[in-house]
């Protein structure tokens, strides 16, 4: 069978084990730029939609976020300036023990990204200052910027929308994506026994509960930290599951080759042939397995149809590789058939 399943075995898909120490200069000059990029996403959506909208991202930026306008309230100078410092205060000695602890490249990637995205809030915020840079106001407190159009929930979307991409290229690229996974990793450094799934939820939550007192948007802020942490969560699954994702079909059948040949006709997919047994008749059937695209699933039920002795059911595959060469396939299956 040319297709395959993967199967994720953590919330966070780890780095291939051959590049997690890979320090050559090519593999760090496209590290670099994975990680300037998946910061620039991720600080645009903060600037843009989240610092002046009183809601938080998730995790450890969002204490960032929430310190950061408690702070500005207090002391003055802009919310993303304080933001951005207080992004390296809380994640840089998270990420120097990564380095020294777990694997020294993945806490100098954490640090390269984090100080990316540090810098570029107040490249942001020097840009709105010197030449207007808008952001998208959802509140009076917005000024100038403020538009009775806006909407906090869209800004809630929006920067869920465009910080998953960003998350979802750091996690593809080296399996973490800043200080929850840290935190993470870190407890299972010293404790490998515990189960670390729990580390994300307190988390989030945590900044939840903390932006409910520190905002004065009440309920809105509450809905609006929930919303772009869930849609961030939705957005990262099908970047790293979603785009090559699939079904495997599995079919009990007494007409093998003829649903085969034409699923592999029209479908362009493999099949491949298990024989089996009913326990209840102690009949041999055939159980045939494919794997075929989302798209696909629809013209795979209108065959089936045509086969109404045949019993199949279906579960989804998170990733599909390789593609099944129609002409070959067929060409050796009817020799074989012919034989």
């Amino acid at each position: 069978m040319n297709e395959q399943e993967k199967m994720p075995q953590t919330s966070h898909p780890a780095p291939h084990s051959h590049d997690r120490e890979d320090f050559r200069f090519k593999t760090l000059a496209v590290d670099i730029l994975i990680c300037f990029i998946a910061a620039l996403f991720v600080s645009a959506s903060l600037f843009y939609f989240s610092n002046y909208n009183h809601f938080a991202p998730g995790g450890v930026t969002g204490f960032a976020s929430i310190v950061g306008s408690l702070t500005a309230d207090a002391l003055g100078q802009d919310m993303t300036v304080w933001m951005s410092i207080f992004m390296v205060a809380f994640n840089a000695p998270i990420f120097l023990l990564v380095a020294i602890f777990v694997s020294k490249k993945t806490g100098i990637i954490l640090i390269i990204y984090l100080s990316f995205q540090s810098a570029l809030l107040y490249f942001f915020q020097y840009l709105n200052s010197a030449y207007g840079l808008p952001y998208y106001g959802a509140y009076q407190e917005a000024g100038k910027y403020f538009s009775p159009e806006n909407n906090v929930v869209f800004a809630a979307i929006g920067v869920g929308v465009i910080s998953g991409l960003g998350f979802s290229l750091m996690l593809r690229r080296f399996g973490a994506s800043g200080g929850t996974y840290a935190i993470s990793s870190l407890i299972k450094h010293f404790k490998p026994e515990s189960n670390i799934a729990w580390v994300s939820f307190i988390m989030d939550a945590s900044v939840v509960v903390v932006a409910m007192f520190a905002y004065q948007s009440g309920a809105n802020a509450v809905i609006s930290t929930l919303l772009n942490i869930f849609i961030a969560n939705i957005v990262v699954d099908f970047m790293l599951r979603g785009v090559r994702s699939g079904y495997k079909f599995e079919i009990i059948t007494d007409k093998p080759e003829e649903l085969s040949a034409e699923l592999m006709t029209k479908l362009g997919r493999g099949v491949t042939a298990i024989q089996a047994e009913g326990m209840y008749t102690h009949k041999g059937h055939c159980l045939l397995i494919c794997i075929v695209r989302n798209r696909q699933v629809g013209e795979f039920l209108k065959i089936l149809k045509n086969y109404s002795t045949s019993f199949s059911y279906s579960c989804k595959v998170n990733e599909v590789y390789g593609r099944f060469e129609v002409k070959k396939s067929l060409k050796h299956h009817n020799e074989h058939k012919e034989n």
